[in-house]
């Protein structure tokens, strides 16, 4: 286990190649829909079920976000018309947990409790938002110590948290504006490569990024995420098993996690203020793996705003920490000919706010060589999840 003052990794028993990802589905990505989570994640289960070329009564597995708990095993059965025995996990879904989610299914797998495990993560914060429900905005507001110490005081919600760090970093190591942009300028390129992207038809160029307006200073418009309807799933079984099924299989080859220690579970008391605790999930990801980062053909990371992106790219070791804004300079981030290809399917940023299940979704499209913004060769692909106090890493590579 590594472990500083601040931060450890967690100890993760090794299943390097045990198990793979055979199948993927999604729904469509929008604005405001008008559908509920429950029906949104029943459509991306049926999408990764066929997929997979399996029935529903083949899964006896299913991991979910207990916090979001729209798609669990309840849902399942009524929407499926089943009702076989199903091994569950509420450690799932979407944020830090699509990453380790295959990591508690090779668990199950190898005990013999699964076959086939599911993965889904549905959010309908778009159709929400007229009721001013739903979306990071009010999860945050019910936090009690944010109610207390920070709402009172102005520090809140989240452009004014990451505007507070985005400053910092450019204090301590001179980041641009023009640097962050870059971040949205890619996402969005490769959003307009994509017709599933909510942004699709949506260009935009470095000169409008800087003057899109600011919400928070430095923080503007364009490097917050979106509010979106949308949700994906993926199913998860041993590569043996994979490979008899439908789709070429995507290799688990490592995951990571890591959380923040003592009290540093919210950004207004963390000590590493520009950083993430990718610093320790990535290194014990990338062991378990067997690589290093310039191993990594395709890298997406948990967006929710530019500056999460560029700490989360120097704390996983693509550049040395502070570099991350010189580093993504120019066409670095681009999939058809950058160092290292970002967000191919536009991220958060200009894909879709569904929480990383889609990124991770999209690492198996650019391993199946089906992506619409496809880097050319791809055999080794990372998700890294990010909550703020946790984060999680994983790494998946063609089958060879």
């Amino acid at each position: 286990m590594e472990e500083r003052d601040w931060g450890r990794a967690s100890d993760l028993d090794d299943i390097a190649g045990e198990v793979a990802i055979a199948g993927i589905g999604e729904t469509a990505y929008t604005k405001a829909s008008g559908r509920t989570a429950k029906e949104i994640g029943a459509e991306a289960a049926e999408r990764a079920i066929a997929d997979a070329g399996l029935e529903p009564a083949d899964v006896d597995g299913l991991t979910f976000s207990g916090t979001f708990a729209d798609f669990d095993v309840a849902a399942f059965h009524e929407h499926f018309g089943t009702d076989h025995e199903i091994w569950s996990s509420p450690w799932g879904g979407g944020m830090a947990w699509a990453a380790t989610a295959p990591h508690l299914a090779a668990r199950a797998i190898r005990e013999g409790r699964a076959r086939h495990v599911l993965n889904v993560f549905p959010v309908a914060w778009a159709t929400q938002r007229s009721s001013m429900t739903g979306g990071p905005g009010e999860t945050h507001a019910t936090q009690p110590l944010k109610q207390n110490l920070e709402v009172p005081f102005g520090w809140f919600p989240q452009p004014v948290y990451f505007a507070t760090i985005a400053r910092r970093h450019m204090i301590e190591f001179g980041t641009t504006a023009e640097q962050l942009g870059a971040i949205a300028v890619a996402a969005r390129r490769h959003a307009n490569l994509n017709p599933g992207a909510v942004m699709h038809d949506r260009p935009m160029t470095i000169d409008d990024y800087l003057s899109s307006p600011v919400l928070a200073d430095p923080v503007k418009l364009l490097d917050c995420c979106l509010i979106s309807d949308g949700g994906a799933a993926y199913l998860t079984t041993s590569l043996e098993r994979a490979r008899d099924l439908r789709q070429p299989p995507a290799v688990v080859a490592g995951v990571g996690e890591a959380r923040l220690t003592g009290r540093n579970g919210h950004w207004s008391q963390q000590r590493h203020f520009t950083s993430t605790p990718q610093v320790f999930s990535a290194p014990a990801a990338f062991r378990m793996a067997g690589i290093t980062p310039t191993d990594v053909d395709v890298l997406t990371v948990y967006d929710p705003f530019t500056i999460v992106s560029l700490m989360q790219i120097e704390d996983m070791g693509f550049c040395p920490k502070g570099d991350a804004g010189r580093f993504v300079e120019g066409d670095t981030l681009f999939h058809d000919g950058g160092g290292l290809p970002f967000n191919t399917h536009g991220g958060l940023l200009s894909h879709a706010y569904v929480l990383g299940i889609a990124h991770v979704v999209e690492v198996v499209k650019q391993l199946r060589g089906t992506a619409p913004a496809q880097v050319p060769g791809a055999g080794v692909g990372v998700y890294g999840g990010y909550t703020g106090a946790m984060a999680s890493t994983l790494v998946l590579r063609k089958d060879v």
